[in-house]
């Protein structure tokens, strides 16, 4: 074991979240270079460190930590240098100089218990005495801090988090109830937080706990999309979480119910538990959508009259149920129309837009992507931009911390005389609950999906629970239109969506299914088809074919097919930068997805010639670009994403990206391509099922390869189940009208 002490001199690299780090030390007569995991060191500081010395092929020797420990500046020397090395802001090596000729060996005393004797010294005012001292001691509370947090195993980053949190209340917290940090720490979870109380020696059955675990339970079930759980399935998930008996589980959850933070709701004859938040999410979201659904006393003949004359402006013809549509738009502040691909809701939302401007109306678009805007403005000729652009995202968390917040709201409404939103079957309960926020009564707002999409990845089943409740006006396009009725997608769609089985000979122009049952072959075709075939055939780049597949992992999973789609479509070069991350492979050119929401990141959108024409906040779940450049020095990544935003991601943020090449059929909601390539083989029953085959077909505008098993097709086609999903919109909205009907 060698011993070693000196000086940090230069701190050459850092991990902020494992704390491992390399730096160069200076000692009385030789200066090294010490690599291993240090929680707080500071350049200038004194330090002792016991390891072994090692050759590094590339590198040369290096001490291996095993052990450390800060020592106090034993002399003035050693004071002079920890100030002057740049750890107390403010301070440069001539200060410092100054201070220690001043003060001597008494230096760190004086800046401790009498910082005020600093502005003797020529420069400091006792403003700036008072600023070093404040910043010597919070280092050396800071440095405690994450020596004591660290050996619970908490990484560098989280457990500096966690000191501004808490600040000197860390080691009672920490000590006493270590499940508050779940609740007040982004990036600490109930797992994390029981391993620390394990550490700790908190008991099993502690009432912190099981009352963080059943919360835990609600948020894992909000991630699969539930708002609420019935209460035998909470209380046997907590069980086998926690290892406790059900019954000690359930006394706590009426203690949190006593407390507010759970609310039971009875349901056919079954108990639903929701978390609080979700609970009233959804009775706000109740009484909001009751409030915009104004009646307006207008003669339908007038409006008949009105919608003739536009459809003869527009040299267009509407079918009874568009025209229906129009009607109810005007005469109702809310709407909802659905209907699959094919049926004319493009038709119909463009005569309602047509219909309120010849009424000189405000009008709004938005659909929850920016793809599926895209899509929107390009069908309609009027400006459609994402929900969280209409709502005006801050880039600042909420109060609650959980969620985002939006300049407009019901302090600052939206200026418009109707809004319309498509995709709304993306739409989960915080977005729809933040939209309906901004919208003031008065205004029409009318929502369109297809309820035959998948839901939101988010929680909540937001456009199927205000259709099932039969509260508002709801208009279902149903009639599949000539032109339409040419595309064997959209004709095949339909056939699925109605558990019928779809004709696969190939004799389709825009549908064809290539049957291979070797896996290794279906990846063979997959890529053959996305490098040279389908780019020709629907005259669209390479990068614009989109592979969809219902799992992650599997020879035929998202991971593996991104791996190889990246080996042979964007291969290794010399003027190529790369990055390995633990995501895997990272290479300029690569195709490349968002995969959680990021409200904070900044974005820039620019012109051809490179000058920035606007900017903001905000990356969302299933943004897709393209990697521009990966800067080795700066570490830095820059992204182009499809509607023209550039965004730049630190190394330490590459975790947001992902490969994507190939996408889930989930991710995939809201966005349309020239062409889809599904390789279907096998998989578990309940994820291959008729909505998800559904949502896969309606993603292509211009052609659907199948390649895999027919079998597979036949089966999903047959598969009408669906995972069940626990919400209580629509009884939410039973309530709150039954209330306004007794009142």
């Amino acid at each position: 074991m060698e011993i070693r002490k000196g000086y940090v001199e230069h701190i050459v690299f850092r991990n902020t979240e494992n704390g491992y780090t390399v730096f160069q030390m200076v000692t009385d007569d030789e200066e090294l270079t010490c690599v291993g995991v240090f929680s707080v060191i500071s350049e200038g500081e004194l330090i002792q460190v016991s390891g072994t010395m090692k050759e590094h092929p590339l590198y040369g020797e290096q001490l291996q930590a095993e052990q450390y420990e800060l020592l106090a500046p034993e002399d003035e020397t050693a004071m002079e240098r920890y100030l002057g090395s740049g750890a107390i802001k403010g301070i440069g090596a001539a200060m410092a100089a100054r201070i220690v000729r001043r003060f001597k060996g008494d230096t760190f005393r004086i800046i401790e218990e009498e910082p005020e004797r600093l502005s003797e010294v020529k420069g400091i005012s006792e403003r700036k005495a008072m600023e070093i001292s404040e910043q010597m001691a919070e280092k050396k509370e800071l440095r405690q801090a994450m020596m004591f947090l660290t050996q619970y195993g908490i990484s560098m980053s989280l457990a500096v988090k966690i000191y501004q949190e808490y600040g000197p209340k860390t080691y009672q917290v920490v000590q006493e109830n270590p499940y508050r940090l779940a609740d007040d720490i982004s990036g600490i979870g109930f797992k994390m937080a029981d391993e620390i109380a394990g550490r700790i020696g908190i008991h099993t059955n502690s009432d912190y706990r099981i009352r963080s675990g059943l919360l835990y339970v609600l948020l894992q079930a909000a991630a699969e999309g539930h708002t609420c759980l019935p209460r035998e399935m909470l209380l046997r998930r907590a069980s086998e979480l926690l290892h406790v008996a059900a019954e000690d589980i359930e006394v706590q959850m009426m203690n949190l119910c006593m407390d507010r933070k759970l609310i039971l709701k009875e349901k056919n004859d079954q108990t639903m538990v929701f978390y609080s938040q979700y609970y009233y999410m959804e009775l706000n979201t109740a009484r909001m959508l009751h409030d915009l659904n104004l009646t307006c006393r207008m003669e339908e003949e007038d409006i008949l009259k009105k919608l003739q004359a536009v459809e003869r402006q527009e040299k267009m013809e509407l079918d009874e149920m568009q025209r229906r549509a129009v009607v109810e738009s005007v005469k109702n502040g809310l709407l909802i129309l659905t209907g699959g691909p094919g049926t004319g809701k493009t038709t119909t939302i463009n005569s309602i837009i047509r219909y309120f401007e010849t009424e000189d109306m405000e009008i709004l678009l938005a659909a929850p992507t920016g793809r599926a805007a895209k899509r929107m403005t390009e069908a309609t000729g009027y400006e459609a931009v994402t929900i969280h652009r209409l709502l005006e995202l801050s880039g600042a968390p909420s109060e609650d911390r959980t969620q985002v917040s939006f300049e407009r709201n019901e302090e600052n409404p939206l200026e418009a005389d109707v809004i319309i939103i498509d995709e709304v079957s993306m739409v989960d309960i915080f977005l729809m609950h933040a939209l309906l926020k901004a919208v003031t009564p008065g205004t029409r707002l009318v929502l369109v999906g297809d309820i035959n999409q998948l839901p939101s990845v988010g929680p909540g089943c937001v456009l199927k629970d205000i259709i099932r409740s039969e509260a508002y006006p709801v208009v279902m396009l149903t009639k599949i239109f000539r032109q339409a009725s040419q595309s064997d997608i959209i004709v095949n769609a339909h056939k699925i969506n109605r558990g019928e089985q779809v004709t696969l000979d190939n004799k389709s122009r825009d549908f064809f299914f290539l049957e291979r049952q070797d896996p290794n072959v279906i990846l063979r075709v997959v890529l053959a088809l996305v490098q040279e075939k389908m780019p020709r055939y629907v005259n669209a780049k390479m990068y614009d074919i989109q592979v969809l597949t219902p799992m992650r992992k599997g020879v035929l999973g998202v991971e593996h097919l991104n791996e190889i789609l990246q080996r042979y479509l964007n291969p290794p070069a010399e003027d190529k930068a790369e990055r390995q991350t633990a995501r895997g492979m990272f290479r300029e050119g690569d195709k490349v997805m968002q995969v959680k929401n990021n409200y904070q990141i900044e974005w820039e959108a620019k012109n051809r010639y490179g000058i920035a024409i606007d900017k903001g906040t905000g990356i969302f779940n299933g943004d897709m670009g393209v990697i521009q450049e990966i800067d080795l020095q700066a570490e830095q990544v820059e992204v182009l994403f499809d509607d023209y935003r550039t965004v730049t991601y630190s190394f330490e943020s590459l975790d947001e990206l992902e490969l994507a090449y190939a996408v889930t059929i989930h991710k995939s909601q809201g966005s349309e391509y020239p062409a889809v390539v599904i390789p279907l083989l096998t998989g578990p029953r309940m994820l291959m099922n008729r909505n998800l085959l559904y949502t896969a077909v309606t993603r292509a505008r211009s052609c659907v390869t199948l390649v895999g098993s027919k079998e597979t097709f036949r089966m999903m086609v047959e598969n009408s189940s669906e995972q069940a999903r626990y919400s209580g919109l629509a009884d939410r909205i039973s309530e709150v009208e039954q209330l306004e009907q007794m009142e």
